[in-house]
């Protein structure tokens, strides 16, 4: 019997969905494993997203309160004494849980599972699928520490639902991390969108390099974009070329989505790029090269120049909205 913890991460006093697919991941294991599993909210506003966790099948749901913005080596200490009591623990492989799990790794002593996109067991010990060679190869790995730390890819969990359950909510004494002189935060800027997160919505339009400008991001795809209430994306080409700001990125080194629609604009679709985002519902692709590597993805592909295709496309899709 393994005893899984869960860590939420949390925005604006709310639980991200990357907390969800984490949940789920854990109801996996604790079924695999006839044990049961716990959620740590922690950070500013872990008060609010206790209370509204309790009712996704948790044995408990802890809360550890820290104020201002999240700071790794702050919560590392916290959530280490917090697992204590459990085999693993798990968090969605986002860029906050790629930042936080090593950490809380060091402190455990414990073996890392990173960025998996299956659960197994065998003898009741837990293997792991995860994806290698930018997604080319999926190998399976078990963890053979005391303790395990595992990131699970939000793409590959659907995201839990509440069942009605109404867990206990306990607080958690915060660990003092000693850090001493050794680390100073000077500041912490966030970054506001009135479009959806990347990494959580149902549509998301990217561009390549193709695009040529990031006068032409904002000219010619972004009203794509907003017409779709997308989320945007962009290959490293166009981010490595300055068009957008890196946290646009969707690939094997950004972002890893998996949306209902993705609509590629002039993105040949490197292999790092299609590790990405090849679990989409469904891929439509814009290229003028037939022969690019994105049409082996692609539901659908128009050969067409992009400056032609697009503002067409925004029309079109304009149209349908406005009807309703």
């Amino acid at each position: 019997m393994t005893d899984i913890l869960v860590v939420a991460e949390l925005a604006g006093g709310t639980a991200r969905k990357t907390s969800f697919s984490a949940i789920a991941a854990a109801k996996q294991m604790a079924e695999a494993t006839g044990g049961a599993f716990d959620i740590l909210a922690i950070g500013e506003g872990a008060d609010a997203a206790a209370d509204a966790l309790k009712g996704f099948g948790a044995r408990k749901v802890l809360k550890a309160e820290i104020a201002g913005h999240y700071w790794a080596e702050k919560y590392a200490p916290t959530i280490a004494a917090a697992a204590e009591g459990a085999g693993v623990v798990v968090a969605c492989a986002s860029s906050y849980g790629k930042d936080l799990l090593p950490r809380v790794a060091a402190k455990l002593g414990a073996g890392v599972a990173s960025d998996i996109t299956g659960i197994s067991s065998e003898g009741g010990e837990l293997h792991y699928t995860r994806p290698m060679y930018a997604g080319n190869v999926l190998g399976t790995v078990k963890i053979t520490s005391d303790k395990q730390v595992v990131g699970v890819r939000q793409s590959a969990f659907e995201a839990s639902a509440p069942a009605g359950g109404d867990s206990a909510v306990e607080d958690f004494a915060v660990v003092d991390g000693d850090l001493g002189d050794r680390i100073e935060v000077l500041s912490t800027e966030v970054v506001q969108s009135e479009r959806p997160e990347l990494t959580e919505a149902e549509v998301v339009v990217s561009g390549g390099r193709s695009l040529k400008s990031a006068e032409n991001f904002e000219n010619v795809l972004e009203p794509l974009v907003d017409a779709f209430g997308a989320a945007m994306g962009a290959s490293r080409a166009a981010v490595d070329a300055g068009y957008v700001a890196n946290d646009l990125q969707v690939g094997q080194t950004g972002k890893v989505v998996a949306p209902k629609l993705y609509v590629a604009v002039g993105i040949s679709g490197a292999i790092q790029h299609l590790a990405g985002m090849k679990a989409s519902k469904c891929i439509v692709a814009i290229n003028k090269d037939k022969e690019a590597p994105i049409a082996q993805v692609a539901d659908y592909f128009l050969v067409a120049d992009l400056f032609d295709a697009v503002p067409e496309m925004t029309k079109a899709v304009s149209a349908i909205k406005a009807q309703g």
